[in-house]
């Protein structure tokens, strides 16, 4: 009887088989560690632009801007040491004579803002603009008021320079 003798079997060798799983391992452990790599900067990134410090830091320009922009360039009252700025400002738009002002400070690791009538003196209100503030100045010029805020969360830390310009006369 006659044998056939297979001289090309089909199939892979073991050997081939291993090589294949040792660089598809390779492969995708590198491409593991750029995942991971990649999600771990993308928190990184979100939480530092989202954070306390930075949002907080958004509201207190905002408010600040809104306040000093419907502000009378005629009446600013700034502290000697730039701890304080007070600005006056008309109710509304038929309004003949200033009659409401708002005076920002700081207050421990707070800025706040406080508004009032002026004739007679007499506060309506306190809002809290931001929190972890560790420097807060006014300076004023002009027609133009700066504030110069930092804010430290102990983690992150913030400086926010905003200028704006009184509008109102």
């Amino acid at each position: 009887m006659l044998k056939k003798i297979v001289t090309n079997p089909k199939g892979f060798t073991i050997v081939e088989l291993m090589v294949t799983v040792v660089i598809s391992s390779i492969v995708m452990l590198g491409v593991g560690i750029v995942l991971a790599d990649s999600q771990r900067g993308w928190n990184a990134m979100y939480n530092r632009i989202y954070s306390d410090v930075v949002t907080d830091g958004y509201a207190a320009r905002k408010n600040f801007d809104s306040v000093i922009r419907k502000a009378s360039e005629d009446s600013v009252l700034l502290d000697e040491t730039g701890t304080w700025v007070e600005v006056h400002y008309y109710q509304d738009s038929s309004s003949t004579e200033l009659d409401r002002y708002a005076r920002f400070y700081t207050y421990g690791s707070e800025l706040k803002v406080e508004y009032g009538i002026l004739d007679p003196r007499q506060e309506s209100g306190t809002n809290t603009v931001c929190s972890n503030v560790s420097f807060c100045s006014f300076t004023a010029k002009g027609r133009a008021v700066q504030m110069v805020l930092r804010l430290d969360d102990g983690s992150q830390t913030a400086t926010i320079v905003s200028s704006a310009v009184m509008n109102n006369k």
